[in-house]
């Protein structure tokens, strides 16, 4: 009998101890926490470019009148010099979509092109580069303001009066397009040319 109790006190002990006295470990718990929030922000963060960047489509969509054309301009300011076949890989249109969108854009002015240089022997594709964005504004900005001003006038239209018989001598709306990266540049060459001055004094 003595013996029997004694197995059975040290069986009770070994269960003891082979339970976890203080339960789940509050350590894992705030690790797997950190884990899950580090998860949601990089989604959040995904999620947020893809939004932006799918704005800056649309918007350039309206300025270069298709999708097509806005996802390869798009391309060609995040990696310009690339050829045809290199803006159908990255933006995931066919490659004769792509072509015919680019000599669009090229005949418009809004990229240029040239021969890649290469070693090798063999036919050299041509490799395009898109116009600055504040080149692009300013080429939209002439039609734009003719458009609203063809608006702001249209009683005078429907009223029958014609617009070579009547001058007028500025347009009621105009827009004018300032490049702040210009006026930095004026402004830093007009402290050089201060600067001069004052050391030649």
């Amino acid at each position: 009998m003595t013996t029997d109790d004694t197995s059975d006190d040290h069986e009770d002990t070994d269960d003891d101890f082979g339970e976890d006295p203080f339960g789940d470990d509050p350590f894992d718990e705030e690790l797997d926490d950190d884990v899950d929030v580090r998860e949601r922000l990089e989604e959040e963060a995904d999620r947020a470019v893809e939004s932006f960047d799918e704005g800056i489509v649309d918007l350039l969509s309206w300025v270069l009148d298709t999708e097509t054309r806005a996802r390869i301009y798009v391309h060609l300011r995040q990696r310009p010099d690339s050829t045809s076949d290199e803006i159908a890989e990255g933006t995931g249109l066919y490659p004769s979509t792509v072509r015919e969108a680019l000599a669009e854009l090229h005949e418009e002015g809004k990229v240029t092109r040239q021969k890649r240089e290469s070693d090798g022997a063999g036919n050299n594709p041509y490799e395009y580069a898109a116009m600055a964005p504040s080149d692009l504004v300013t080429d939209v900005v002439d039609e734009v303001q003719s458009e609203l001003n063809t608006v702001f006038n249209l009683d005078d239209y429907l009223d029958g009066r014609d617009d070579d018989t009547e001058d007028t001598e500025t347009d009621p709306v105009t827009i004018s397009v300032s490049d702040e990266t210009d006026d930095e540049t004026d402004d830093e060459t007009t402290d050089s040319d201060d600067a001069a001055a004052d050391d030649d004094e």
